[in-house]
């Protein structure tokens, strides 16, 4: 079934509908602003500049539960206006092919898009426009298609860091307060526009083209920095060589933040992400950065220097920064890891599709995994068809003919035909407009260039057989073992820990039931680098040799784990379970996680340990004083999780 009614006309023809875009033209915006933390106020002076296209008696410049000082110029005169909290709307005879200014003050306090943290004395504000909207903090444009050249100028109290889009003017100061100016150089979208203020500390690198990268992080993190963010300069030579265009703007920056919404975000010259992501060495072999790091930078040029003009096409931004990402990866981790990927997503497609759940990739509604994965499949199959030379050259001749404008899929295609002289009606319709993703087209293909997938499909021990046994202790792919212990556990003997750390992570994972004579093999997963590993060998061996459980204890007391403590969380929760250990310290034990569900601690850390106290029933007075305060976070997980537990314990 066809959800977009526009695809019933043709393969690609558009909605038709007014737009602003289509008679104004905002070329500059000059926003000099100011913020107080404690009340969670943004105040500033806004200019734009613009020309019109055709005549108009009015226009709008989107501000959410904004207010306006009387005294709004255009031009320098006076001019009437109307805010009915969602637009500014500015009254004029407007004139064909005329340059104007507007210009005025504003103050808001935003409830999204701009979000200020407290953590011991120190203020970590980030913004996040996509999905959010800018202009619940800045006077701006919620339609993508406007894309404005921005100068930002800021303050903030003195011994933090301000980061925002563009090239740094520089900075002043004073015995109070730090000042910051940065201008971009080529337009943008509103929704890229981004502010991080924190006390970070910065490494600076250039890339071989000469980019100059600002990798930043909290003081506290340095010993992090180079598992953080390794392989980043190598990834933006890699792309900027891949993609065949140049990076587009002046330099790129990435900035951590606590309790960010999403993963990252590809704000233009700007990625803000997780802190969660921020690692040490040993947290890397589980839960890096590098896919993430390579999305956002792809986006740079998918997104930022050409944005989909509408949700119908917002493939065109998350298929190519993923399927770029992938091929970033490829040339760190190898060709297995590349094909692994793709056959992982093939599977999640496929099984979104038995679930009925499937759409078309130009679905304005379609679900993250048709956005993203799908469209990665789409230019991995398409690079396929035409040659990889040939995709290539498509690819660059798409950047560079719509530069810093708004995008569909058509012109897209367009530029692909143009270079491969290949018809591709038969292509769009399967690929991209049809509702079910092409499994059976895309499993052979993976088969056709990848020995490896070949070798993981024909393993399947899901009914035991005489061959599997042999599979597991002979040379075949760690993911084709890692499938037979997760389908068969029983088959792992002591030989199965002599491989790598993602096989050994499979047995602390599928392995739950521990037979004595693996008990010592078993142990020494405590022993990994892998915080995964521990926290699935920990708790197995606690459950299966009660008599040792203190033995356990005391090999694991000073690990904390991933950012989310996961490790020190569920070994609080086990001492408190274990009878014969340290029982003089239980209340210690229990404070320190209630203490951990309080608001000094990140989102993910909260989560898991209301959880766990949800799950031993001991939620007391504190716990619920943290509970009420969980619910009025912006994290929508954690208040879901709060309100829902507030309920049951009522």
């Amino acid at each position: 079934m066809i959800k977009n009614v526009c695809l019933l006309l043709f393969v690609f023809v558009n909605c038709i509908t007014a737009q602003q875009t289509d008679y104004v033209d905002f070329i500059e915006g000059d926003a000099m602003f100011g913020l107080v933390p404690d009340s969670s106020k943004v105040f500033g002076l806004m200019s734009y500049k613009f020309k019109i296209l055709r005549d108009v008696d009015s226009l709008f410049i989107d501000a959410k539960n904004m207010t306006f000082e009387a005294g709004i110029t255009l031009n320098d005169k006076k001019i009437d206006f109307k805010n009915n909290n969602k637009q500014l709307w500015l009254y004029h005879t407007f004139k064909k092919d005329s340059l104007y200014e507007v210009l005025f003050n504003y103050q808001a306090y935003p409830k999204q898009a701009l979000y200020f943290l407290k953590r011991q004395d120190e203020w970590n504000i980030w913004t996040q426009g996509q999905g959010k909207y800018t202009s619940h903090w800045l006077p701006s444009f919620d339609d993508v298609n406007e894309k404005v050249i921005f100068t930002f100028s800021t303050l903030f109290k003195k011994d933090y860091t301000i980061i925002m889009n563009g090239r740094r003017l520089g900075d002043s100061l004073s015995k109070t307060v730090n000042s910051a100016s940065f201008v971009m150089q080529h337009p943008m979208s509103s929704y890229l526009v981004a502010l991080a203020i924190g006390k970070y500390k910065k490494e600076s690198l250039k890339t071989n083209s000469g980019v100059p990268l600002e990798l930043y992080y909290f003081p506290k993190d340095s010993l992090k920095v180079e598992p953080t963010y390794r392989y980043s300069k190598r990834m933006f030579n890699f792309m900027e060589n891949e993609i065949g265009v140049r990076y587009p703007w002046y330099d790129y920056k990435q900035v951590p933040v606590h309790d960010f919404l999403y993963a990252g975000m590809e704000n233009t010259t700007l990625t803000i992400f997780s802190d969660a992501f921020v690692v040490d060495p040993i947290a890397f072999n589980d839960r890096n950065y590098v896919n993430v790091n390579a999305h956002e930078l792809a986006h740079q040029w998918f997104g930022n220097l050409v944005t989909a003009t509408s949700g119908e096409h917002h493939w065109l931004q998350e298929g190519f920064a993923t399927y770029y990402a992938l091929l970033a990866e490829q040339d760190i981790f190898g060709e297995d890891y590349f094909y692994w990927k793709l056959y992982e997503s093939a599977q999640q497609l496929k099984s979104q599709d038995v679930n009925k759940q499937g759409s078309s990739l130009l679905y304005p509604k379609a679900s993250s995994l048709t956005f993203y994965q799908r469209g990665a499949w789409v230019l991995h199959a398409l690079k396929d068809k035409i040659g990889a030379s040939n995709f290539k050259l498509a690819v660059k001749a798409y950047l560079e003919a719509y530069k810093f404008k708004s995008v569909s899929t058509e012109q897209f295609i367009s530029k692909v035909i143009e270079q491969s002289e290949m018809k591709m009606d038969d292509f769009v319709k399967t690929w991209i407009i049809a509702d079910e993703f092409p499994y059976d087209l895309a499993l052979e293909l993976l088969k056709k260039q990848s020995v490896f997938i070949q070798e993981y499909e024909m393993v399947d021990c899901e009914a035991m057989n005489s061959q599997c046994y042999d599979y597991l202790n002979s040379y075949i792919s760690d993911k084709a073992k890692i499938k037979i212990i997760r389908q068969a556990p029983q088959l792992v003997n002591r030989s199965t820990f002599r491989n790598n750390l993602m096989v050994r992570q499979a047995i602390a994972q599928y392995l739950t039931k521990i037979p004595l004579e693996l008990k010592e093999d078993y142990e020494t997963l405590l022993n990994d680098k892998s915080y995964q590993t521990i926290e699935y060998a920990l708790y197995n061996l606690w459950l299966n040799f009660p008599e040792e459980r203190s033995k356990y204890l005391n090999a694991t007391r000073n690990i904390e784990g991933f950012s989310d403590k996961n490790i020190r969380l569920l070994w609080l929760v086990l001492c408190l379970n274990t009878l014969e250990y340290k029982t003089d310290q239980n209340s210690k034990f229990y404070d320190e996680l209630v203490n951990y569900t309080s608001s000094k601690y990140n989102a993910e850390i909260r989560l898991k340990a209301f959880q766990y106290l949800d799950l031993m029933q001991a939620c007391g007075t504190d716990c619920k004083q943290n509970l009420m305060d969980a619910k009025s976070h912006h994290n929508w997980r954690l208040v879901k999780f709060a309100k829902d537990l507030d309920k049951r314990l009522q």
